[in-house]
Protein backbone atom coordinates (compact mmCIF):
# COMPACT_ATOMS: atom_id res chain seq x y z
CA UNK A 1 0.00 0.00 0.00
CA UNK A 2 1.09 3.50 -0.72
CA UNK A 3 2.19 5.69 2.13
CA UNK A 4 1.93 9.39 1.43
CA UNK A 5 5.21 10.99 2.38
CA UNK A 6 4.36 13.71 5.42
CA UNK A 7 6.14 17.16 5.67
CA UNK A 8 7.59 18.70 9.06
CA UNK A 9 6.38 21.98 10.05
CA UNK A 10 8.29 23.99 12.42
CA UNK A 11 6.34 25.90 15.37
CA UNK A 12 8.63 28.40 16.71
CA UNK A 13 8.22 31.62 18.64
CA UNK A 14 8.51 33.02 21.94
CA UNK A 15 7.66 31.30 25.30
CA UNK A 16 4.31 31.04 26.26
CA UNK A 17 3.00 32.23 23.03
CA UNK A 18 0.75 29.18 22.23
CA UNK A 19 2.50 26.86 20.19
CA UNK A 20 1.79 23.37 22.31
CA UNK A 21 -2.21 25.18 22.51
CA UNK A 22 -2.02 25.66 18.95
CA UNK A 23 -0.41 22.25 18.00
CA UNK A 24 -3.22 20.34 20.04
CA UNK A 25 -6.04 22.23 18.29
CA UNK A 26 -4.49 21.41 15.13
CA UNK A 27 -4.29 17.86 15.88
CA UNK A 28 -7.62 17.60 17.30
CA UNK A 29 -6.51 16.17 20.71
CA UNK A 30 -4.15 17.03 23.67
CA UNK A 31 -0.38 15.62 23.02
CA UNK A 32 1.51 18.80 23.61
CA UNK A 33 1.95 19.49 26.96
CA UNK A 34 0.45 23.41 27.53
CA UNK A 35 0.67 26.28 30.38
CA UNK A 36 -0.65 29.30 31.50
CA UNK A 37 1.59 32.65 32.08
CA UNK A 38 4.71 33.91 30.27
CA UNK A 39 6.80 31.03 30.59
CA UNK A 40 6.37 28.17 28.06
CA UNK A 41 6.32 24.09 29.09
CA UNK A 42 8.19 23.04 26.10
CA UNK A 43 11.28 21.85 27.42
CA UNK A 44 12.78 20.41 24.39
CA UNK A 45 12.17 19.32 21.20
CA UNK A 46 9.04 17.38 20.79
CA UNK A 47 7.38 15.90 16.96
CA UNK A 48 3.67 15.21 16.84
CA UNK A 49 1.28 13.68 13.99
CA UNK A 50 -1.90 12.27 13.72
CA UNK A 51 -3.16 10.06 10.59
CA UNK A 52 -5.86 12.51 9.82
CA UNK A 53 -3.15 15.50 9.40
CA UNK A 54 -0.82 15.14 6.34
CA UNK A 55 2.31 16.66 8.18
CA UNK A 56 3.86 16.48 11.34
CA UNK A 57 4.63 19.28 13.83
CA UNK A 58 7.72 19.87 15.79
CA UNK A 59 6.94 21.73 18.70
CA UNK A 60 10.17 24.07 19.78
CA UNK A 61 11.42 25.47 22.72
CA UNK A 62 10.08 28.95 23.34
CA UNK A 63 12.54 32.41 23.07
CA UNK A 64 12.77 33.73 26.76
CA UNK A 65 14.29 37.07 27.66
CA UNK A 66 17.79 36.22 29.12
CA UNK A 67 21.10 35.13 26.88
CA UNK A 68 21.51 31.57 28.10
CA UNK A 69 17.62 31.32 27.79
CA UNK A 70 17.24 32.71 23.74
CA UNK A 71 20.59 30.56 23.19
CA UNK A 72 19.05 27.41 24.56
CA UNK A 73 16.42 27.82 22.21
CA UNK A 74 17.93 28.68 18.93
CA UNK A 75 20.69 25.80 19.62
CA UNK A 76 17.72 23.43 20.24
CA UNK A 77 16.74 24.37 16.75
CA UNK A 78 19.48 24.15 15.11
CA UNK A 79 20.93 20.64 16.51
CA UNK A 80 17.75 19.54 15.19
CA UNK A 81 18.43 20.74 11.65
CA UNK A 82 21.92 19.51 11.51
CA UNK A 83 20.77 15.98 12.79
CA UNK A 84 18.36 16.18 9.70
CA UNK A 85 21.12 16.66 7.63
CA UNK A 86 22.50 13.13 8.48
CA UNK A 87 22.45 10.29 6.38
CA UNK A 88 18.91 8.48 7.16
CA UNK A 89 17.35 11.38 9.31
CA UNK A 90 15.72 13.31 5.79
CA UNK A 91 12.24 12.56 6.58
CA UNK A 92 12.89 15.18 9.86
CA UNK A 93 13.62 17.88 7.58
CA UNK A 94 11.69 21.20 7.95
CA UNK A 95 9.35 22.04 5.18
CA UNK A 96 7.32 25.15 6.42
CA UNK A 97 7.94 27.34 9.08
CA UNK A 98 4.87 28.58 12.05
CA UNK A 99 6.46 31.62 13.20
CA UNK A 100 3.84 31.89 16.34
CA UNK A 101 3.54 36.06 17.51
CA UNK A 102 1.13 36.49 20.50
CA UNK A 103 -1.68 38.50 19.20
CA UNK A 104 -2.43 40.17 22.55
CA UNK A 105 1.11 42.00 22.57
CA UNK A 106 0.26 44.53 20.08
CA UNK A 107 4.24 44.34 19.36
CA UNK A 108 6.58 42.08 17.54
CA UNK A 109 10.10 42.54 18.15
CA UNK A 110 12.71 42.67 15.77
CA UNK A 111 15.02 40.71 18.45
CA UNK A 112 12.21 37.63 18.20
CA UNK A 113 12.52 38.17 14.80
CA UNK A 114 16.46 37.75 14.68
CA UNK A 115 15.74 34.68 17.02
CA UNK A 116 14.14 32.83 14.34
CA UNK A 117 16.74 33.94 11.74
CA UNK A 118 19.59 32.51 13.64
CA UNK A 119 17.34 29.37 14.59
CA UNK A 120 16.46 28.75 11.37
CA UNK A 121 19.83 29.72 9.31
CA UNK A 122 20.20 26.21 7.83
CA UNK A 123 16.81 26.41 6.37
CA UNK A 124 16.94 29.73 4.51
CA UNK A 125 14.71 29.14 1.64
CA UNK A 126 11.26 27.13 3.19
CA UNK A 127 8.21 28.66 3.33
CA UNK A 128 6.97 30.72 6.36
CA UNK A 129 3.43 31.24 8.00
CA UNK A 130 3.34 33.75 10.72
CA UNK A 131 0.31 32.66 13.21
CA UNK A 132 -1.25 34.81 15.12
CA UNK A 133 -1.94 33.40 18.49
CA UNK A 134 -4.69 34.76 20.55
CA UNK A 135 -6.69 36.96 17.81
CA UNK A 136 -9.67 37.41 19.95
CA UNK A 137 -11.14 40.59 18.05
CA UNK A 138 -11.57 41.45 14.81
CA UNK A 139 -9.90 44.73 14.64
CA UNK A 140 -6.93 43.43 16.75
CA UNK A 141 -6.37 41.09 14.07
CA UNK A 142 -6.31 43.63 11.19
CA UNK A 143 -4.04 45.56 13.08
CA UNK A 144 -1.59 42.45 14.15
CA UNK A 145 -1.79 41.25 10.38
CA UNK A 146 -0.65 45.25 9.63
CA UNK A 147 2.15 44.84 12.42
CA UNK A 148 3.43 41.99 11.17
CA UNK A 149 3.61 43.16 7.73
CA UNK A 150 5.89 46.41 9.01
CA UNK A 151 8.05 44.34 11.23
CA UNK A 152 9.39 42.00 8.59
CA UNK A 153 9.55 44.60 5.85
CA UNK A 154 12.00 46.46 8.71
CA UNK A 155 14.44 43.55 8.64
CA UNK A 156 17.46 44.36 6.91
CA UNK A 157 17.54 40.86 5.40
CA UNK A 158 14.94 39.87 3.34
CA UNK A 159 14.71 36.38 3.09
CA UNK A 160 11.68 36.14 5.85
CA UNK A 161 9.58 38.85 3.73
CA UNK A 162 10.27 36.29 0.34
CA UNK A 163 9.39 33.61 1.76
CA UNK A 164 6.13 35.13 4.16
CA UNK A 165 3.40 33.21 2.49
CA UNK A 166 0.56 33.74 4.53
CA UNK A 167 -0.36 35.32 7.84
CA UNK A 168 -3.15 34.13 9.53
CA UNK A 169 -4.72 34.67 12.83
CA UNK A 170 -6.24 32.16 15.01
CA UNK A 171 -8.06 31.24 18.19
CA UNK A 172 -6.75 27.63 19.18
CA UNK A 173 -9.28 27.27 21.59
CA UNK A 174 -12.05 28.68 23.23
CA UNK A 175 -11.40 31.91 25.37
CA UNK A 176 -13.52 33.52 27.49
CA UNK A 177 -14.21 37.37 27.37
CA UNK A 178 -16.25 37.99 30.02
CA UNK A 179 -19.15 36.62 31.98
CA UNK A 180 -21.65 36.29 28.35
CA UNK A 181 -19.03 36.58 25.64
CA UNK A 182 -16.50 34.27 24.00
CA UNK A 183 -14.09 34.02 21.57
CA UNK A 184 -14.51 30.42 19.34
CA UNK A 185 -11.60 28.45 18.18
CA UNK A 186 -11.21 30.11 14.35
CA UNK A 187 -8.58 30.13 11.70
CA UNK A 188 -7.19 26.73 12.29
CA UNK A 189 -8.86 25.30 9.17
CA UNK A 190 -7.15 27.90 7.06
CA UNK A 191 -3.92 27.14 8.59
CA UNK A 192 -4.21 23.79 7.67
CA UNK A 193 -5.23 24.36 4.12
CA UNK A 194 -2.42 27.21 3.49
CA UNK A 195 0.34 24.77 5.21
CA UNK A 196 -1.23 21.50 2.99
CA UNK A 197 -1.15 24.05 -0.43
CA UNK A 198 2.72 24.93 0.67
CA UNK A 199 4.40 21.33 1.45
CA UNK A 200 5.51 20.28 -2.34
CA UNK A 201 7.12 23.51 -2.45
CA UNK A 202 8.46 23.25 1.17
CA UNK A 203 10.06 19.45 0.10
CA UNK A 204 11.94 20.98 -2.57
CA UNK A 205 13.24 23.54 -0.78
CA UNK A 206 14.21 21.48 1.98
CA UNK A 207 16.24 19.35 -0.44
CA UNK A 208 18.03 22.12 -1.65
CA UNK A 209 19.08 23.95 1.78
CA UNK A 210 20.29 20.48 2.66
CA UNK A 211 21.96 20.29 -0.03
CA UNK A 212 23.75 23.41 0.63
CA UNK A 213 24.05 23.00 4.18
CA UNK A 214 26.05 19.77 3.57
CA UNK A 215 28.14 20.90 0.99
CA UNK A 216 29.15 24.12 2.94
CA UNK A 217 29.88 21.95 5.99
CA UNK A 218 32.24 19.74 3.70
CA UNK A 219 33.73 23.42 2.77
CA UNK A 220 34.60 23.84 6.34
CA UNK A 221 36.17 20.54 6.71
CA UNK A 222 37.45 20.67 3.62
CA UNK A 223 39.47 24.11 4.35
CA UNK A 224 40.44 23.16 7.95
CA UNK A 225 42.53 20.11 6.15
CA UNK A 226 44.36 23.08 3.38
CA UNK A 227 45.09 25.27 6.32
CA UNK A 228 46.94 22.03 8.17
CA UNK A 229 48.61 20.97 5.48
CA UNK A 230 49.82 24.34 4.36
CA UNK A 231 51.02 24.72 7.89
CA UNK A 232 52.82 21.52 7.52
CA UNK A 233 54.14 22.38 3.54
CA UNK A 234 55.67 25.59 5.45
CA UNK A 235 57.68 23.68 7.87
CA UNK A 236 58.99 20.65 5.34
CA UNK A 237 59.92 23.53 2.84
CA UNK A 238 61.71 25.37 4.80
CA UNK A 239 65.19 23.78 3.42
CA UNK A 240 68.39 25.97 3.79
CA UNK A 241 69.33 25.65 0.75
CA UNK A 242 68.23 26.28 -3.32
CA UNK A 243 65.31 26.59 -3.93
CA UNK A 244 63.53 23.07 -4.33
CA UNK A 245 61.60 21.76 -7.09
CA UNK A 246 57.84 21.39 -6.06
CA UNK A 247 57.80 17.60 -6.50
CA UNK A 248 59.79 17.82 -2.69
CA UNK A 249 55.77 18.54 -1.39
CA UNK A 250 54.44 15.46 -3.18
CA UNK A 251 53.77 12.91 -0.34
CA UNK A 252 52.41 15.75 1.73
CA UNK A 253 49.75 17.14 -0.75
CA UNK A 254 49.17 13.56 -1.98
CA UNK A 255 47.76 13.43 1.97
CA UNK A 256 46.10 16.43 1.03
CA UNK A 257 44.33 15.53 -1.72
CA UNK A 258 43.30 12.46 -0.75
CA UNK A 259 41.64 13.44 2.66
CA UNK A 260 39.68 16.16 0.46
CA UNK A 261 38.36 13.45 -1.69
CA UNK A 262 37.38 11.52 1.11
CA UNK A 263 35.40 14.52 2.51
CA UNK A 264 33.19 14.59 -0.83
CA UNK A 265 33.19 11.33 -1.17
CA UNK A 266 35.44 10.43 -3.74
CA UNK A 267 35.79 7.19 -4.51
CA UNK A 268 37.88 4.76 -6.43
CA UNK A 269 39.81 8.09 -8.25
CA UNK A 270 43.58 7.10 -7.80
CA UNK A 271 43.81 8.63 -11.43
CA UNK A 272 42.07 11.77 -10.48
CA UNK A 273 43.69 12.33 -7.49
CA UNK A 274 47.57 11.64 -9.07
CA UNK A 275 46.40 14.25 -12.25
CA UNK A 276 45.68 16.58 -9.70
CA UNK A 277 49.25 15.86 -7.37
CA UNK A 278 51.06 15.76 -11.23
CA UNK A 279 49.95 18.96 -12.33
CA UNK A 280 50.16 20.58 -8.98
CA UNK A 281 53.40 19.74 -8.22
CA UNK A 282 55.62 18.65 -11.75
CA UNK A 283 53.67 19.79 -14.19
CA UNK A 284 54.44 22.83 -17.06
CA UNK A 285 52.65 25.16 -15.04
CA UNK A 286 54.76 24.60 -11.55
CA UNK A 287 57.61 24.39 -12.95
CA UNK A 288 57.29 27.49 -14.67
CA UNK A 289 55.92 29.05 -11.65
CA UNK A 290 59.44 28.00 -9.32
CA UNK A 291 61.08 29.94 -12.40
CA UNK A 292 59.66 32.81 -12.23
CA UNK A 293 59.85 33.19 -8.75
CA UNK A 294 63.63 32.37 -9.04
CA UNK A 295 64.09 35.23 -11.15
CA UNK A 296 62.09 37.61 -9.35
CA UNK A 297 63.89 40.92 -9.57
CA UNK A 298 65.88 42.20 -6.59
CA UNK A 299 64.97 39.09 -4.68
CA UNK A 300 66.73 39.51 -0.90
CA UNK A 301 65.40 36.95 1.66
CA UNK A 302 67.03 33.77 3.41
CA UNK A 303 66.53 30.21 1.37
CA UNK A 304 64.54 29.11 4.20
CA UNK A 305 61.97 31.34 4.39
CA UNK A 306 61.73 31.71 0.79
CA UNK A 307 61.46 27.97 0.34
CA UNK A 308 58.86 27.76 3.46
CA UNK A 309 57.15 30.79 1.87
CA UNK A 310 56.37 28.57 -1.75
CA UNK A 311 56.26 25.26 0.10
CA UNK A 312 52.83 26.90 1.87
CA UNK A 313 51.98 28.25 -1.06
CA UNK A 314 51.88 25.58 -3.42
CA UNK A 315 49.96 23.84 -1.07
CA UNK A 316 46.99 25.80 -0.36
CA UNK A 317 47.22 26.11 -4.36
CA UNK A 318 46.35 22.60 -4.86
CA UNK A 319 44.50 21.97 -1.60
CA UNK A 320 41.85 25.21 -3.08
CA UNK A 321 42.11 23.61 -6.57
CA UNK A 322 41.23 20.22 -5.46
CA UNK A 323 38.17 21.28 -3.50
CA UNK A 324 36.51 22.90 -6.50
CA UNK A 325 37.40 19.85 -8.72
CA UNK A 326 36.08 17.60 -5.65
CA UNK A 327 32.97 19.39 -5.58
CA UNK A 328 32.17 19.68 -9.23
CA UNK A 329 32.54 15.90 -9.07
CA UNK A 330 30.27 16.04 -5.62
CA UNK A 331 27.43 17.81 -7.47
CA UNK A 332 27.62 15.79 -10.82
CA UNK A 333 29.30 18.56 -12.72
CA UNK A 334 31.97 16.67 -13.66
CA UNK A 335 32.81 13.22 -14.28
CA UNK A 336 35.86 11.79 -12.08
CA UNK A 337 37.39 10.24 -15.34
CA UNK A 338 37.53 13.75 -17.16
CA UNK A 339 41.24 13.75 -16.41
CA UNK A 340 41.69 16.66 -19.24
CA UNK A 341 39.78 18.87 -17.64
CA UNK A 342 40.98 18.57 -14.15
CA UNK A 343 44.72 19.16 -15.29
CA UNK A 344 43.74 22.28 -17.50
CA UNK A 345 42.28 23.68 -14.26
CA UNK A 346 45.13 22.49 -11.79
CA UNK A 347 47.40 24.38 -14.60
CA UNK A 348 45.44 27.43 -15.06
CA UNK A 349 44.94 27.08 -11.29
CA UNK A 350 49.39 27.45 -10.70
CA UNK A 351 50.03 29.65 -14.38
CA UNK A 352 47.09 32.55 -13.22
CA UNK A 353 47.81 34.73 -10.46
CA UNK A 354 50.06 32.25 -8.19
CA UNK A 355 53.18 33.89 -8.80
CA UNK A 356 51.87 37.60 -7.96
CA UNK A 357 50.64 35.68 -4.68
CA UNK A 358 53.70 34.41 -3.69
CA UNK A 359 54.95 37.96 -4.60
CA UNK A 360 52.74 39.29 -1.85
CA UNK A 361 53.26 37.23 0.48
CA UNK A 362 57.03 37.72 0.25
CA UNK A 363 56.34 41.20 0.56
CA UNK A 364 54.39 40.81 3.58
CA UNK A 365 56.74 38.23 5.37
CA UNK A 366 60.23 40.04 4.35
CA UNK A 367 62.95 38.27 6.00
CA UNK A 368 61.32 37.15 8.99
CA UNK A 369 61.74 33.02 9.37
CA UNK A 370 58.76 32.67 11.59
CA UNK A 371 56.31 29.54 10.20
CA UNK A 372 53.39 31.19 11.99
CA UNK A 373 53.68 34.39 9.87
CA UNK A 374 54.29 32.97 7.01
CA UNK A 375 51.34 30.50 7.46
CA UNK A 376 49.24 33.02 8.28
CA UNK A 377 50.52 35.49 5.55
CA UNK A 378 49.74 32.73 3.02
CA UNK A 379 46.10 32.29 4.06
CA UNK A 380 45.58 35.66 4.27
CA UNK A 381 46.78 36.60 0.71
CA UNK A 382 45.44 33.32 -0.70
CA UNK A 383 41.86 34.54 0.20
CA UNK A 384 41.17 31.53 3.07
CA UNK A 385 41.95 33.95 6.04
CA UNK A 386 40.56 37.62 6.50
CA UNK A 387 43.70 39.65 7.98
CA UNK A 388 42.45 41.20 11.77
Amino acid sequence: MYKMEKGNILVIGNAGVGKSTLINAVLGEQVAHTGYGKRGRTVKLDIYESEIIPFRLIDTIGFEPGFFQKNRAINAVKDWGKDCAKVGKEDTDINVIWFCADGTAGTLFSDTIRSLSRATAMWPSIPIIVVITKSYSEPDRERNIQMVKEAFAEQKKKRFEKNLKGIIPVVAETFTLNDTAYAPPTGIDKLIELTNRLLPEGMKAAKKDLAAFRLNRKRVFAQSVVGAATAGAAVVGAVPFTIPDAAILTPLETAEVKSLGSIYEIKNSNQLINSIIEAGTVGTAAKGAINLIKAIPGLNIAAAVLNSIIAASFAIAIGEGSIYIFEQVYLGNKEPGDIDWVKRFMESKIANGFVEKVKAVIEKVGNKDDKESIVQAVLEIFAMKKSK
